[in-house]
């Protein structure tokens, strides 16, 4: 699967890279507000060699990191910084998460825009995971008068997504079965099966595409996945 996001990526781009131009970049400050925290509010440590794609005009080279808090691809020159801009245009590959701005919607025509970092595609839908941080503010024991660290801990929530249309896969047996109510036999028994674990991405994976299997045999099948899941 890997390979062939790297294919589709390479496909995208042109095959001369360059240094990051100007205009694909706005001026930005470092946060620091949670440096004393325990956690980080990136998804790695330090900047990556990266690829960015520019749909328009070609590839370029560049070093980035992924801002979960402010989400937010950020790049540093001459100890001043800046953010890739956020358009459905200019994408980047970090190691081996491809991350794409999209305008999303849910089910109900709410908004969703921002970073989303592709894992599956199909002719039909793709699946894409995205970063969110959980905090701890800092606390001070009445007792001894010692003040213990915020906490910063990373969230990953994984959508479904057909047509502009994005849905959240929950990562519990009851709640997916609910979620695919109507093949929830088929898949009460492939879960058991094939030992699928929901919170493993690849096992996820599995258990999205035999649902569209399983729809897909139907006598009268549905054009669209989610035509049959409960609307959020």
């Amino acid at each position: 699967m890997r390979k062939l996001l790297l294919l589709l990526f390479l496909i995208a781009s042109s095959t001369l890279l360059a240094q990051l131009p100007r205009n694909l970049l706005t001026s930005t400050e470092r946060v620091s507000s949670f440096d004393e925290y325990d956690g980080t509010i990136y998804m790695r440590s330090g900047y990556k060699e990266s690829s960015v794609v520019d749909e328009r005009a070609g590839t370029y080279d560049a070093k980035l990191r992924y801002n979960v808090y402010t989400d937010a691809l950020e790049y540093t020159q001459g100890g001043k910084f800046y953010n890739l801009v956020k358009i459905s245009t200019v994408h980047a590959r970090i190691d081996d998460d491809y991350f794409y701005y999209c305008d999303f919607k849910t089910q109900r025509r709410l908004k969703r825009n921002g970073y989303y970092v592709l894992v599956d595609l199909n002719d039909k839908y793709r699946i894409y995971k995205k970063f969110t941080l959980k905090f701890r503010e800092p606390e001070q024991n009445s007792m001894t008068k010692i003040a213990a660290p915020g906490e910063i801990r990373m969230i990953t929530t994984y959508y479904i997504e057909e047509a502009g249309v994005i849905m959240e896969l929950p990562t519990n047996k009851k709640d997916m079965l609910a979620t695919f109510s109507d093949k929830e036999n088929d898949l009460k028994q492939y879960l058991k099966k094939e030992k699928i674990r929901l919170k493993k991405e690849e096992d996820l994976i599995r258990l999205v595409a035999r649902y569209n299997a399983l729809k897909s045999s139907d006598s009268n099948p549905s054009q669209s996945l989610l035509s049959n899941v409960i609307r959020q």
